[in-house]
């Protein structure tokens, strides 16, 4: 049993020192690194990219950790449209923006559409992601970063390219759904809608080494009907 004991114990031992040994401080979160504390030993060492911006740190958009090098420009050639999810009709206004209206206490789905037109020379992207997020809650101790009294379902997704969807035959696309509900003390809102077409993998520990990718930020007004 002696004999046991020790074999164990020397195991962990060396699990420790191996751990302290290889321990590196480079974080490239700063938040992540002042939670590590002498108590765990060297053991919880570990990486992260958070998949929400303001969500897991207080990185403002998507630019804070991914370069924006990409070959997709803000033009005819990109996509970032919202469509009602029952008539498919884009919520698009005339200045740029996205207005979704809601009742209090009824749900209202839209669907969030990204991408390039297939006739476009620059090569599609192969994966997309996109934010809803509320810029005033970042940095607050909300756990909701949408806006505040509304519920929501899908703030955010990061989907690879190829989903079908009627009237985008031309395009290389991801669409998904996306449901929110005003609460009774709910208001209007603003949000923004944070996009990133990618090509690539990133390298660990350095998101801007492997992964191309273009940002766009859009604004969308939330409407209490």
């Amino acid at each position: 049993m002696k004999a046991k004991i020790f074999v164990l114990s020397a195991i962990v031992f060396g699990i420790i020192s191996l751990n302290l040994l290889t321990k590196q401080e480079t974080f490239y979160h700063p938040e992540f690194a002042e939670k590590q504390t002498s108590a765990s030993f060297g053991i919880s060492t570990a990486y992260a990219y958070p998949p929400g911006v303001g969500i897991l740190t207080n990185s403002p958009n998507c630019l804070s950790c991914h370069a924006n090098n990409g070959p997709w420009k803000d033009d005819a050639n990109t996509i970032i449209d919202i469509l009602d999810k029952d008539t498919k009709k884009s919520l698009k206004q005339n200045d740029g923006t996205f207005l979704i209206e809601a009742k209090k206490g009824e749900p209202k789905t839209v669907l969030t559409v990204v991408g390039s037109k297939k006739s476009n020379a620059i090569p599609a992207s192969y994966r997309n992601a996109w934010l809803y997020i509320d810029p005033t809650t970042i940095g607050t101790n909300t756990l909701s970063k949408f806006a505040p009294n509304w519920e929501v379902n899908l703030q955010m997704s990061c989907r690879l390219v190829g989903d079908n969807l009627k009237g985008y035959e031309d395009a290389d696309i991801t669409s998904l759904p996306m449901t929110i509900q005003p609460l009774e003390n709910a208001k209007d809102a603003e949000i923004s809608l944070q996009v990133m077409l990618t090509k690539g993998e990133a390298t660990k520990n350095n998101a801007h080494d492997g992964l191309t990718g273009s940002y766009f930020e859009r604004k969308v007004k939330l409407k209490i009907k």
